[in-house]
């Protein structure tokens, strides 16, 4: 990044948070930018389903009508019965297939109009990862349309995935069955070995915390003018 001099480009870094519901992805981004303005760094926010997802009010309508899913974020005391991307029929992959390759189109220009004009770090919570993670990888069918996905998008100067016990994280958020929590999390081992992604073991929360840093120090060298732009300290 550089904070000084006329007429020089911004330029920004490019983080993504992925993860199976309930690894914590919510609380390590907060804690990132956190630690990211106190350094004076600026941060930008973006969020996958708000701000990339085609068609969003359909897929859930979808959701809602078709497949029965109270779409609602389950807490410990109100368990959900989500049944959305644990639904993995033959037509819901088709259409998974033609809607992620939208996403990922959208996903480009979405990241190319942060980075024009931003000097910063742009944040996001969740990424196509999160999408692709909902496919069976097992198929070399799936893992092949994985690779041009991943050919569409921007490569994150960091993308972290947030590894998750599977019973602890429905512990955390009951919203899927732990079957499907098995497979997810399986999605997401073979997606970081195909996308070469930033693994985060399964920690308590200050141990990833500050893997994540660590991560981020190593990765990308934050620089600018003032001395005061820097992690290390943090």
């Amino acid at each position: 990044m550089k904070t000084s001099g006329q007429h020089v480009k911004p330029q920004s870094v490019l983080i993504s948070f992925s993860g199976m519901d309930g690894s914590g992805k919510s609380t390590q981004i907060l804690n990132l930018q956190d630690a990211l303005l106190a350094a004076g760094i600026p941060v930008k926010n973006l969020a996958f389903w708000d701000h990339v997802a085609a068609f969003p009010g359909a897929r859930a309508n979808f959701s809602h009508k078709f497949l029965k899913s109270d779409g609602k974020v389950g807490t410990p005391e109100r368990p959900a019965q989500r049944n959305d991307k644990n639904a993995r029929t033959w037509y819901l992959t088709t259409a998974r297939v033609l809607l992620y390759a939208v996403d990922a189109f959208k996903l480009r220009r979405v990241v190319k109009q942060a980075q024009a004009n931003f000097d910063g770090v742009i944040i996001f919570d969740r990424y196509i990862y999160d999408q692709l993670a909902t496919m069976s990888l097992d198929s070399p069918l799936a893992r092949a349309y994985a690779h041009l996905v991943l050919k569409i998008v921007p490569r994150p100067d960091v993308a972290y995935v947030l590894d998750a016990v599977p019973e602890e994280a429905r512990k955390r958020k009951p919203e899927y069955p732990l079957d499907f929590l098995h497979k997810y999390r399986r999605s997401y081992i073979q997606l970081q070995e195909l996308a070469h992604l930033d693994l985060v073991p399964a920690m308590a929360l200050e141990d990833v915390r500050t893997a994540i840093l660590k991560k981020l120090e190593r990765c990308i060298k934050l620089e600018a003018a003032e001395p005061h732009y820097s992690l290390e300290s943090v």
